[in-house]
């Protein structure tokens, strides 16, 4: 009785599809293949259930009546696992006929129909749905996706698949309705001016209002080629500014102002300034002054002096006058200072901690401060004459202490540096 009852609905879907291409031109018929993927209701396959994801593959063939509708009918064969029984797959076929709606220029299609699937010696009738869409590769071909939902009528078993398939084209291209190729609105059937640019106002003819873009429609306009740019009257007829001064011949006090000369309302000429920084061009004598530097009263930017300095703080290991990371941050920070103002001089003053004799520890100060002044000098290139290495011994403790952890920070060299620069003045 099932299969009674999907027999007629593919036989009345070809009926109307073979009256339908009679009365009509046909329109992107195709035929197709392709594979399945299918996920059965675990419910499925009574009264135990079981059934799991398979695979599937088939053909389709499909009547396009026009540029939404058409019709298509598909066989397949399906082979589905059971849990249940492992030992044995489930398959069989799987007949079916679709209404198929297109959405506009192709996007996707939706469609709906029956579905009726024979598995071993069980029998499903089911309601098809879903979407897809026909990718275009050629003239001819097309690739198939689509997601499909199943449900069965007799027992309310929910399926699910996606097909991946090759169609091939037959019969002639589906016109698109009412065919619009300028995008102006105004469908081609009635567009006197097919080819107008994109987002041009059009009037009913599908032709550009205003012709000259001066403001002024076509039917009112009495100049309708006036020059682009051109200040019209509501005639759309140009209103002359001989001097281009931007102040029309009717208001201008001033008709033949030089080029270039920034004018008032009246058209005559006004002093100018022309980088802003309130000093007429002609007292300015910097007349490029960026708008954000304070200036003086001749209109150039105003500096002054700021101190700016460097430190550095090195500490060496007992008895030690080697340095451990001539390398670190803090050492390439202080050579690029240098390096930034070449004018600068700089004393490297030597310490030692309270540990020891007091002779030799003035003596290793002094050391610590030639290897660090011969580091700068030897490996980053600061020029000898700039440094004065001094060495200080315990004279200057950082920390009085008597700890390790003082005798630790007191065994150092200590850098410091000052140059003064010119900034500009913000306004």
């Amino acid at each position: 009785m099932k299969k009674h009852a999907i027999g007629v609905a593919v036989a009345l879907g070809m009926t109307i599809s073979c009256a339908q291409a009679q009365d009509n031109p046909p329109y992107e018929n195709w035929v197709g293949v392709f594979g399945q993927y299918y996920n059965a209701d675990s419910d499925k396959n009574p009264p135990v259930g079981g059934l799991d994801t398979g695979k599937g593959f088939g053909g389709e063939v499909g009547f396009r009546f026009d540029p939404q509708w058409a019709v298509r009918f598909e066989l397949g064969r399906v082979l589905i696992s059971n849990d249940i029984a492992s030992w044995r797959d489930d398959d069989g076929t799987q007949i079916g006929v679709d209404a198929m709606y297109f959405l506009e220029d192709d996007l996707a299609y939706l469609y709906g129909g029956l579905r009726d699937q024979s598995l071993n010696n069980d029998d499903y009738r089911m309601a098809a749905m879903g979407v897809g869409k026909h990718w275009e590769v050629s003239e001819k071909w097309r690739v198939i996706t689509e997601l499909g939902y199943y449900f069965d009528f007799g027992q309310g078993f929910k399926d699910y698949s996606a097909k991946v398939g090759v169609a091939y084209l037959f019969g002639s291209p589906a016109p698109k309705s009412n065919p619009d190729s300028d995008k102006d609105g105004i469908y081609d059937a009635v567009d006197r001016c097919p080819s107008t640019p994109m987002g041009t106002k059009v009037d009913a003819t599908g032709c550009n209002v205003d012709m000259d873009g001066d403001g002024v429609l076509n039917a009112a306009d009495k100049c309708p080629a006036t020059p682009a740019g051109s200040v019209v009257d509501a005639m759309g007829c140009a209103i002359k500014d001989a001097d281009n001064d931007g102040v029309l011949d009717a208001d201008d006090s001033c008709p033949n102002t030089e080029a270039g000369v920034k004018v008032n309302a009246k058209g005559c000429a006004v002093a100018l300034d022309s980088d802003n920084d309130g000093v007429l061009d002609s007292q300015d004598k910097c007349l490029n002054t960026p708008m954000t530097d304070k200036v003086d009263s001749d209109g150039c930017s105003v500096f002054e002096e700021k101190e700016v300095s460097m430190e550095l703080d090195i500490l060496f290991p007992n008895n030690s006058s080697v340095i451990s990371n001539p390398d670190s941050a803090k050492i390439m920070e202080f050579v690029a200072f240098m390096k930034r103002y070449p004018n600068t001089q700089a004393v490297i003053e030597g310490h030692s901690s309270a540990v020891g004799n007091a002779d030799y520890n003035q003596f290793l100060s002094e050391k610590r401060a030639q290897s660090i002044k011969a580091l700068l000098v030897e490996d980053y290139r600061v020029d000898a004459s700039r440094l004065e290495a001094v060495g200080y011994g315990e004279s200057q403790l950082k920390d009085t202490s008597n700890t390790p952890e003082a005798h630790r920070i007191n065994r150092r060299i200590e850098v410091k540096v000052t140059a003064l620069v010119e900034e500009k003045v913000a306004r």
